[in-house]
Order: C-alpha cells, then sequence, then structure tokens
C-alpha cells in the first residue's frame, strides 16, 4: 500500500509552518495538474469545427466526441475515489496523469470519427481516476478550517485551465493544426506528472484534518452510498455544472459560425469568461470559509438565480462583444457558488473516505457533462443556439431549487445515518 494511504507513517514535527508549507505545497501542485486538466478538454472544443469539418461531422456527433469522453469519466468517479482511499492519493494521481497524458497524445494521430471517440472515452477513464485523489490529497494535507479555500484553490484552476486553452490552443491550430496541439499538451502533462511525484508533500497527522463532529464513528463506503446527503450534493452539482460544460463546448463554435469571429479573436473572447470564474471560484471558497459555512445556501441560491438572469440577457446580445460581457458576468458570478456546493462535502466528510464521497459528488457534476454537449449539439441541429443556450437557463435555476434541500451546515451532514437534515 502507498504511504500516503494512512497517516502512521513517521512524520516531521508538525509545526504551523510545516502545516502551511504542506497545505502551499499540495494546493501549488495540484492547481498546475488541474490547469493541464482543463487545457485538455477545453483544446476538444476549440478543434471541434476544424475535426468537424475533416471528418464531415453533424454537430450533434461532434457533441458526442465531449459526451464520450464525459460519459466515462463519470462512471470512473467512484472507484476512482474509492481507489484513493484504499491506496493514497500519490499512487493514483501520477497513473491518472500519465493514462491522461498518454490518450491526449493518441487523440492527434486518430484517423476518423470511431476512433477518435474510442480514444475520447479512454481520456475519459485517465481523467476520471483524478478527482477523487486530489480531494483525498487535499483532505490529508489540509486542517478543516482552511479546507474549502484550498479546494477553492484547487478547483478554480479548472476555469484557469480552461480559461487558458483557448489562448494557448487556438494559436497552435492556426499554426501547426489540430493534431499537433493535442502532441504539445500531452509532453506538457508528462512534465506535471514527473513534478507531482517528486515533490508531493506526506499526509499532515488525522488529528489536525479530522472534522470534530459529534458522535463520530468509523465510516466505510457503504456510509457513503447510503448518504442522502452525499447524494443531494451530487443532484445540486450536476445542474450547476451544466453552464461549465456547456459554455467550454459550444462558445467556440458559436462565435466562429454564428458571430464570424476569426479563430485567434475566438480563443479571446472565449477565455475571458473562463478566467473571471477561476478568480470568483476561488473568491467563493473563502467566502465559504470566512462567513458561509453555517448557511451556505442562503449564499448560492440567490447566486445562481442572478447568474440565470444575466444568461437571459445574453440570449438577447446584438454583437459578439455584448454576447461575451453577459456571459462574463454570468459565469463569474456562477463562480461563486461552486465552494459553496463542495465545500461542504470537503469540510464535512471524514478524510478516510473523502475520496469515496467526493468520488460520488463529482459524478453528480459530471453527468453535465454527459448531457450538456449532446443535448445542447442535438438542439443546434434542430433549433438554434438560442435554444441550446437556454438550456443553461433552466439548469442553473434548477440547481437554485436543488439547493433548498442540502444540507446547511457540516453538523447536519449525517453520513452515518444515511440521511441528512434539509
Amino acid at each position: 500500500m502507498d504511504s500516503t494511504a494512512t497517516n502512521t507513517t513517521e512524520q516531521p514535527a508538525v509545526t504551523p509552518s510545516h502545516i502551511r508549507r504542506t497545505a502551499t505545497v499540495t494546493i501549488a501542485l495540484l492547481m498546475g495538474v488541474w490547469v493541464i486538466d482543463y487545457v485538455d478538454r477545453v483544446m476538444m472544443a476549440v478543434a471541434l469545427p476544424f475535426i468537424g469539418a475533416e471528418f464531415d461531422l453533424s454537430k450533434t456527433s461532434q457533441g458526442w466526441l465531449i459526451t464520450a469522453f464525459s460519459l466515462v469519466y463519470l462512471v470512473c468517479q467512484i472507484p476512482g475515489g474509492v481507489l484513493a482511499d484504499r491506496f493514497g492519493a500519490r499512487r493514483l494521481l501520477i497513473i491518472s496523469l500519465l493514462l491522461w497524458s498518454a490518450f491526449t497524445a493518441l487523440t492527434g494521430a486518430m484517423w476518423g470519427f470511431v476512433s477518435l471517440l474510442v480514444v475520447r472515452a479512454l481520456f475519459g477513464v485517465g481523467q476520471g481516476l483524478f478527482p477523487g485523489a486530489s480531494f483525498k490529497a487535499i483532505a490529508e494535507r489540509t486542517p478543516p478550517s482552511h479546507r474549502a479555500t484550498a479546494a477553492g484553490a484547487m478547483l478554480a484552476s479548472n476555469n484557469l485551465g480552461a480559461g487558458l486553452a483557448p489562448l494557448i490552443a487556438a494559436p497552435v491550430v492556426f499554426a501547426l493544426g489540430w493534431r499537433h496541439t493535442f502532441w504539445v499538451t500531452a509532453l506538457v502533462g508528462v512534465v506535471i506528472g514527473i513534478l507531482l511525484w517528486a515533490m508531493l508533500p506526506k499526509p499532515l497527522p488525522t488529528r489536525l484534518t479530522e472534522v470534530p463532529l459529534p458522535n463520530r464513528t468509523t465510516v466505510s463506503m457503504r456510509h457513503v452510498l447510503r448518504s442522502a446527503a452525499v447524494w443531494k450534493f451530487a443532484a445540486l452539482f450536476c445542474a450547476t455544472n451544466m453552464l461549465g460544460y456547456g459554455m467550454i463546448t459550444w462558445v467556440p463554435s458559436y462565435l466562429l459560425e454564428e458571430r464570424g469571429i476569426s479563430l485567434l479573436n475566438t480563443g479571446v473572447l472565449a477565455a475571458i469568461p473562463l478566467l473571471v470564474m477561476c478568480v470568483c471560484t476561488f473568491l467563493g471558497g473563502w467566502l465559504f470559509d470566512r462567513f458561509f459555512t453555517e448557511r451556505a445556501r442562503w449564499f448560492v441560491i440567490p447566486v445562481l438565480l442572478a447568474a440565470a438572469a444575466m444568461l437571459a440577457l445574453m440570449l438577447n446580445a446584438d454583437t459578439a462583444g455584448e454576447f461575451t460581457f453577459y456571459q462574463t458576468i454570468a459565469m463569474g458570478i456562477a463562480g461563486f457558488a461552486y465552494m459553496s456546493i463542495l465545500g461542504m462535502p470537503v469540510r464535512a466528510l471524514p478524510p478516510a473516505v473523502v475520496g469515496s464521497g467526493m468520488g460520488v459528488v463529482n459524478a453528480g457534476g459530471q453527468l453535465a457533462g454527459v448531457i450538456a454537449p449532446v443535448a445542447m449539439g442535438w438542439l443546434v441541429d434542430h433549433f438554434s443556439y438560442t435554444a441550446a443556450f437556454g438550456f443553461l437557463i433552466g439548469s442553473t435555476v434548477l440547481g437554485a431549487l436543488l439547493a433548498l434541500i442540502v444540507p446547511k451546515r457540516p453538523a447536519d451532514f449525517d453520513i452515518h445515518a444515511g440521511r441528512s437534515k434539509a
């Protein structure tokens, strides 16, 4: 078993500076990996118009290239969390990163729709092992009082990667073609994997990472799967994550095809909302830790409703600049809510099962990645981009409604009894 799977191994003296260094190095390394993770994903969205033209694919078929990845990625969430709890975060993080780098490289070598579909599905296996292991690494290496801020910084790097991807991918696709873009990214992934293996700190002692909830007993995967709270957060994350997946997948194609924006300018316009969302996700984690651990829903609900209102204004935009302006506001506002949604289970779950529990929650979020790309592609094929982006208004409002039924505070997160208080 990996030495990171247990906190009983000999550790350095635990001083405040050691705790800070452990958390800082862990977060920085995971942020680097998540940036590459989302660069990998968003590159496919940037490349979709060119892949579609080369292989003569409809919008629905292009959507399936995203959904094939997302479906397998979804299926791997819970097994990935269980494996992280069983063998430790470090080993699984490295295996995941090397696998997805290999399938990123293979993406650039495929010769048709079916081969691309298979490779993108296998790419989902590599990336699907990563989230549970990363949440496990955070839970083992940060104190509970700062955990949502830490996880918020890690997840903010999703949007940083998603925002940088169009800026990086668009010029490379323009200069070298879409195939070479995947090969370059795969090489960077291997380098990050080597750094992660060499530099990831050992876990902190359990006494520093457990949340002091009353009547806590030993928990297992069975408790996680029976917990109503875990599944409620999974449903909430599914509804709210539609926005990110839908925008990442279809905004580049919309700007190119409907607005007549050049490839390089499309990269810039597609990047702006995601970079703003990156900053807002980090700030949302800090706000949750500082002000909303006991009343997260009363932050999440108005934030999501405000984001839906901005999406409605986006649909009526007359120019590409106005479209991007309202999209940026909508995604920035929604970014504030993410760590109030994910911060509660990260904070309340015991480190022994946080990989499994967050695997379930993240599976809900990735169900959005299965539904949104192909559903929106179908809406574009049969109706319009307006109908496709309107779908995101409905999913965001649904998230606000689901926030009414999730637990309000860590003490209500009753994982042992298999139920939760709303």
